[in-house]
Protein backbone atom coordinates (compact mmCIF):
# COMPACT_ATOMS: atom_id res chain seq x y z
CA UNK A 1 0.00 0.00 0.00
CA UNK A 2 2.89 2.38 0.77
CA UNK A 3 4.29 1.88 -2.73
CA UNK A 4 0.98 2.90 -4.28
CA UNK A 5 0.87 6.04 -2.14
CA UNK A 6 4.46 7.00 -3.08
CA UNK A 7 3.74 6.30 -6.77
CA UNK A 8 0.59 8.42 -6.68
CA UNK A 9 2.41 11.25 -4.89
CA UNK A 10 5.28 11.12 -7.41
CA UNK A 11 2.85 11.18 -10.35
CA UNK A 12 1.00 14.13 -8.82
CA UNK A 13 4.25 16.01 -8.27
CA UNK A 14 5.32 15.41 -11.88
CA UNK A 15 1.94 16.62 -13.14
CA UNK A 16 2.14 19.74 -10.98
CA UNK A 17 5.63 20.53 -12.29
CA UNK A 18 4.43 20.09 -15.86
CA UNK A 19 1.44 22.38 -15.32
CA UNK A 20 3.61 25.06 -13.71
CA UNK A 21 5.83 25.22 -16.79
CA UNK A 22 3.00 25.19 -19.31
CA UNK A 23 0.83 27.88 -17.78
CA UNK A 24 -1.70 29.81 -19.83
CA UNK A 25 -2.91 33.38 -19.65
CA UNK A 26 -6.36 34.75 -20.41
CA UNK A 27 -6.66 37.99 -22.37
CA UNK A 28 -10.35 38.86 -22.58
CA UNK A 29 -12.01 35.88 -24.22
CA UNK A 30 -8.69 34.56 -25.56
CA UNK A 31 -6.38 32.05 -23.92
CA UNK A 32 -2.70 32.19 -24.82
CA UNK A 33 -0.15 29.47 -24.14
CA UNK A 34 3.52 28.80 -24.93
CA UNK A 35 2.29 27.48 -28.32
CA UNK A 36 1.00 30.97 -29.21
CA UNK A 37 3.07 32.99 -31.69
CA UNK A 38 4.38 36.41 -30.72
CA UNK A 39 2.15 37.92 -33.42
CA UNK A 40 -0.96 36.25 -31.94
CA UNK A 41 0.10 37.24 -28.41
CA UNK A 42 0.19 40.89 -29.48
CA UNK A 43 -3.18 40.59 -31.26
CA UNK A 44 -4.88 38.91 -28.31
CA UNK A 45 -3.24 40.66 -25.34
CA UNK A 46 -1.82 43.86 -26.79
CA UNK A 47 1.60 45.22 -25.91
CA UNK A 48 3.06 44.34 -22.51
CA UNK A 49 3.17 46.83 -19.65
CA UNK A 50 6.98 46.57 -19.65
CA UNK A 51 9.68 44.65 -21.53
CA UNK A 52 13.11 43.48 -20.43
CA UNK A 53 15.48 42.47 -23.23
CA UNK A 54 18.83 40.70 -22.85
CA UNK A 55 21.23 39.64 -25.58
CA UNK A 56 23.84 36.92 -25.30
CA UNK A 57 26.50 35.84 -27.72
CA UNK A 58 26.18 32.34 -29.11
CA UNK A 59 29.66 30.88 -29.29
CA UNK A 60 31.24 27.83 -30.89
CA UNK A 61 34.51 26.17 -30.11
CA UNK A 62 37.09 25.78 -32.86
CA UNK A 63 40.75 24.86 -33.18
CA UNK A 64 41.81 28.42 -32.35
CA UNK A 65 39.43 28.75 -29.38
CA UNK A 66 35.85 29.95 -29.13
CA UNK A 67 34.29 32.43 -31.51
CA UNK A 68 30.95 34.20 -31.87
CA UNK A 69 28.54 32.56 -34.30
CA UNK A 70 25.41 34.55 -33.49
CA UNK A 71 23.30 36.18 -30.84
CA UNK A 72 20.38 34.98 -28.72
CA UNK A 73 17.73 37.48 -27.62
CA UNK A 74 15.62 36.82 -24.52
CA UNK A 75 12.64 39.06 -23.85
CA UNK A 76 10.55 39.14 -20.68
CA UNK A 77 7.17 40.71 -21.39
CA UNK A 78 5.40 41.73 -18.20
CA UNK A 79 1.62 42.10 -18.27
CA UNK A 80 0.37 43.95 -15.17
CA UNK A 81 -3.33 43.05 -15.15
CA UNK A 82 -4.44 45.04 -12.14
CA UNK A 83 -4.88 44.37 -8.45
CA UNK A 84 -7.38 41.52 -8.92
CA UNK A 85 -5.12 39.39 -11.15
CA UNK A 86 -1.57 38.10 -11.01
CA UNK A 87 1.07 39.86 -13.05
CA UNK A 88 2.00 37.56 -15.94
CA UNK A 89 5.53 37.18 -17.30
CA UNK A 90 5.91 35.87 -20.85
CA UNK A 91 9.41 34.71 -21.80
CA UNK A 92 10.26 34.96 -25.50
CA UNK A 93 13.55 33.54 -26.74
CA UNK A 94 14.67 34.31 -30.29
CA UNK A 95 11.14 35.26 -31.33
CA UNK A 96 9.31 32.24 -29.85
CA UNK A 97 7.13 32.18 -26.74
CA UNK A 98 8.82 29.75 -24.34
CA UNK A 99 6.89 30.17 -21.09
CA UNK A 100 4.07 32.03 -19.38
CA UNK A 101 4.28 32.36 -15.60
CA UNK A 102 2.22 34.06 -12.94
CA UNK A 103 4.28 36.37 -10.76
CA UNK A 104 2.94 36.03 -7.23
Amino acid sequence: MKRLTVAAWTAGLALTATLARAETMRCGSWVVSPDTTVEDLLKKCGPPTTKQITREDVRARGAAGSFKVGESVTEKWIYDRGSLSFTMVVTIIDGEVKSIEAQH
